[in-house]
């Protein structure tokens, strides 16, 4: 999962967590009912159309608003793979990590260098965000980040760590 290949969803600048997911659905409990929402605000066709892996690709700002996780979630569930902006709402930002879903920031990106529905590689460790002819570096994630991703999300990764934590303790005819 440390690179992503996908097509790129492409957006502007101040997409806000109400576009992302429209507060109206909040009484959703379901994750894959609050999926067929996701970018219902700004794109009604995206929850259609996204499969899994794709990226969006977005301007400034990406995930302004309300600080509630249900737009990380409606992303990831839907089949985002990464989300690559030029930059992001902080909260936004340490909820997509605690969901586990990808994000990278590229502050010289300009969206509209990226062809919609155009393939794209997000390659996480190297650094790197690839399309056409093109190429953007980045911060690598670093290890910690990267170890969260894999785990799904950092709640995921706390519960492998206890249960290994009670492996590694129980008597060795319970293992």
């Amino acid at each position: 999962m440390r690179e992503i290949r996908g097509r790129a969803f492409v957006f502007g600048d101040n997409v806000d967590t109400d576009q992302i997911y429209p507060g109206r659905f909040l009484e959703l409990t379901e994750h894959r009912e609050i999926a067929g929402h996701a970018m219902e605000g700004v794109d009604p066709y995206f929850a259609g159309s996204v499969e899994p892996g794709d990226v969006v690709v977005a301007g400034s700002n990406f995930g302004c608003g309300s600080s509630r996780e249900h737009a990380v979630i409606t992303l990831k569930v839907a089949g985002v793979g990464a989300i690559v902006a030029r930059s992001f709402a902080r909260i936004f930002y340490r909820n997509a990590v605690n969901q586990g879903l990808p994000v990278v920031e590229i502050p010289d990106l300009d969206p509209s260098d990226i062809e919609a529905r155009g393939e794209v590689t997000v390659d996480l460790e190297s650094g790197t965000l690839s399309h056409a002819d093109r190429e953007w570096r980045f911060n690598p994630l670093p290890a910690s980040v990267l170890e969260i991703i894999e785990a799904g999300g950092v709640f995921q990764l706390y519960r492998r760590r206890a249960d290994e934590g009670r492996r590694a303790r129980a008597p060795s005819g319970l293992r």
